[in-house]
């Protein structure tokens, strides 16, 4: 009985120290500076959107899913744009080894974003990150109101109809 009782702890423990937590719904953005792909830098604190709301995906040029997710959100964010005033705040993650290669690469992509870089993995950290893909919503005080981790084909059909009912709801 000890055995399974000092068992369960362990595998609690454990499982919980791989749990990604979350930032709480509600909290605003950290202040962290990253660099645009011009080299100048950004404050986390302009990521305002008027009276609407806008989004923040952390990514990497080697994550795969990252990549599925922002050419999937890129087909439709035009419209989004146009019906829900939304605004894409895409992070990268990649390190300054290969930092050099995000630019060219969003280039060929020919994403609309405003691409930033947090080589330093700043705001990876202030918002308890783990994994990428990490996308997440903020309403238009700036308060996080939805977030999630990975990517799976149809996933931007969820983040649509959150920022839908975003909208209208404000």
């Amino acid at each position: 009985m000890k055995k399974i009782v000092i068992l369960l702890f362990c595998l609690a423990f454990g499982l919980s120290a791989f749990a990604q937590e979350k930032p709480a719904g509600g909290s605003r953005i950290p202040s962290i500076e990253l660099k645009t792909l011009e080299g100048d830098v950004m404050s986390t604190k302009e990521f305002y959107n008027g009276e609407h709301p806008f989004i923040v995906s952390l990514w990497a040029t080697w994550c795969k899913p990252c990549i599925e997710e922002l050419e999937a959100i890129s087909l439709v964010y035009e419209e989004w744009a146009d019906e829900l005033g939304v605004k894409l705040y895409a992070v990268s993650i990649d390190d300054s080894r290969s930092a050099s290669k995000v630019a060219p690469f969003v280039r060929a992509k020919g994403w609309d974003y405003i691409v930033l870089q947090d080589v330093n993995s700043d705001l990876k950290r202030a918002l308890n990150v783990v994994d990428v893909p990490f996308l997440c919503i903020y309403n238009k005080n700036g308060e996080l109101v939805w977030s999630h981790t990975s990517y799976a084909p149809g996933g931007e059909e969820e983040v649509y109809e959150v920022l839908k009912s975003l909208v209208k709801s404000e």
